[in-house]
């Protein structure tokens, strides 16, 4: 018995311990814009591909991003990167700040910036991030209150 503990143990420490480095990682984004978050890293850089809702409306973004180890605290970085989003928001939505007149498609650029922990135990990544956003196409403007903490499951 003590030989399938043992054996057991090694299982799953083998399966559940992670690097402070990852692959890939899958998620849930949660701020004032909900979604899912898959990020592919490669080296120092990383392709974030965002999923999200907002105003009863939809918004994907892709993000270049690097990622830089803050060498006092193993398994923090902090990352900054850029990229665009295309989305569409429904006229019946919700929205205190402003008043709309129809259904739009949008289309802009992002910046974000944040920290992420990545724990070395379990393939779990904890991040907080800014995400400005500046729509070009749709209803244009700049966008600053997007920031949201992600959990993803690493692999």
């Amino acid at each position: 018995m003590k030989r399938l503990i043992l054996i057991f143990g090694f299982v799953f420490l083998g399966v559940f311990a992670a690097n402070a480095q990852y692959n890939a990682a899958i998620g849930i984004r949660g701020g004032l814009s909900n979604g899912i978050t898959y990020k592919n890293v490669m080296g120092g850089s990383a392709f974030e591909v965002i999923a999200a809702t907002r105003y009863r409306g939809l918004n994907l973004t892709l993000l270049f991003e690097r990622q830089n180890n803050i060498s006092e605290v193993p398994g923090l970085y902090w990352f900054y990167g850029a990229g665009g989003h295309v989305g569409f928001w429904q006229d019946s939505r919700y929205n205190p700040w402003f008043e709309t007149d129809g259904d739009y498609i949008v289309v802009g650029v992002d910046a974000i910036i944040g920290l992420e922990y990545v724990f070395d135990v379990v393939p779990i990544s904890l991040s907080i991030d800014w995400k400005p956003a500046f729509n070009i196409i749709g209803y244009t403007g700049f966008w600053g209150d997007n920031g949201a903490l992600s959990i993803r499951y690493t692999f």
